[in-house]
């Protein structure tokens, strides 16, 4: 049978039976006690007894990242979709409780030359992401387990990145656990994307066990060179359910190192609220577009204003052909209300507030 450091990992994937439920809408004093030093809004050299800690959250397109961000620090700041490359830059999600300051950067997801090709990504795609983990203190490796083709081994990409940072401590999380319907597949993914070596737990061994299931033999083989054997950490989590994500922050927490704040308290991204609009509706034109078609159009602001509290919000997507822009707005214009209405009550939640925002769609190289 399995020896107890794996035990100890098995339970940790196991369900909690209670619900999580959290609220992205956090006022931004939630996190922030009452006795904490007055700074006159200045976030730096508050108090010798402030701690920071910033981490690289890195990973394959689609891996989860930006669900999981926004989970763990209660706040909507990373747009997200069911299609890849929906983060196209590097972005901070800001979480300030207690008397530390947790920084996690939300980066694109790593891809080889040909992904890179086909999506016409540039050549800052993956030194963004390479530049938020060499300003890291942490690099948190989000890996897919519902991916049958992939949960076997680490991207390539990903181990180089990881190789040329050895020196910074890295942590694995294992996402989408609920989609698993034996623990047995999750321990095995575990022995193969970290090289059956775990740093944190002593003596940590997988021992060999004979076994007549041929198919299941064959699923727990993988080549030496496809996982990183250095993880000081593993945890198993679902970012859309909730769990293993309270073990994570308190593990970054008790990393945070002495050190002045670098964002106030009441921050949560370094976005922009223009960045944050622009993002959100190219989201969802990716969510409700099917196939290549959203990554062929262009979104931007025309207008943006803050009239007491509530804002007020203008977008233009811009078609290459008037196809396009027939599938975009769709039927009577019914699919670009849809798209509109969702994208709304997602900014809803990100900026805690009222919102009123309009799409209008138009022809690249005509005017309106």
């Amino acid at each position: 049978m399995f020896d107890k450091p794996l035990l100890i990992l098995f339970r940790r994937a196991l369900p909690r039976t209670s619900s999580w439920c959290r609220s992205f809408a956090v006022k931004p004093s939630e996190h922030v006690p009452d006795g904490r030093p007055d700074s006159g809004g200045s976030p730096a050299g508050q108090s010798t007894s402030e701690k920071l800690i910033k981490v690289a959250i890195i990973g394959v397109p689609n891996a989860g990242k930006s669900t999981l961000i926004n989970h763990l620090i209660d706040h909507r700041v990373c747009p997200t979709s069911m299609k890849v490359h929906t983060t196209r830059a590097v972005s901070k999600a800001i979480q300030s409780r207690s008397n530390s300051q947790i920084i996690l950067f939300d980066t694109p997801g790593l891809v080889g030359e040909k992904e890179m090709k086909k999506h016409q990504l540039d050549a800052g795609f993956v030194s963004s992401c390479r530049h938020a983990v060499q300003n890291s203190h942490l690099i948190g490796v989000v890996h897919d387990v519902s991916n049958t083709w992939t949960r076997n081994a680490l991207n390539p990409v990903l181990l180089e990145v990881l190789k040329a940072h050895a020196s910074i401590p890295s942590f694995l999380i294992l996402n989408k656990i609920d989609t698993l319907k034996s623990k047995r597949i999750l321990l095995d993914i575990v022995k193969n994307v970290t090289n059956n070596r775990l740093e944190s737990i002593k003596n940590y061994s997988i021992r060999k066990r004979k076994s007549t299931d041929k198919q299941e033999e064959v699923s727990r083989k993988a080549p030496e060179a496809e996982g990183w054997p250095h993880f000081s950490e593993i945890f198993m989590v679902s970012a859309m359910t909730g769990d293993g994500l309270k073990e994570i922050m308190s593990f970054v927490q008790s990393h945070a190192k002495t050190g002045p704040w670098e964002h106030l308290a009441t921050e949560h991204t370094d976005q922009t609220p223009e960045e944050l609009i622009v993002q959100s509706v190219r989201a969802r034109l990716l969510d409700y577009l099917p196939q290549e078609i959203p990554y062929l159009l262009q979104t931007e602001l025309e207008f943006y204003e803050n009239i007491k509290g509530k804002i007020f919000a203008s977008a233009v997507v811009t078609c290459p052909s008037e196809r396009l822009e027939r599938l975009v707005c769709g039927e009577a214009n019914g699919k670009l209300r849809q798209i509109t209405e969702r994208v709304t009550s997602d900014l809803i939640e990100t900026f805690a507030g009222p919102v009123s925002l309009t799409i209008a769609t138009r022809i690249k190289g005509k005017e309106k």
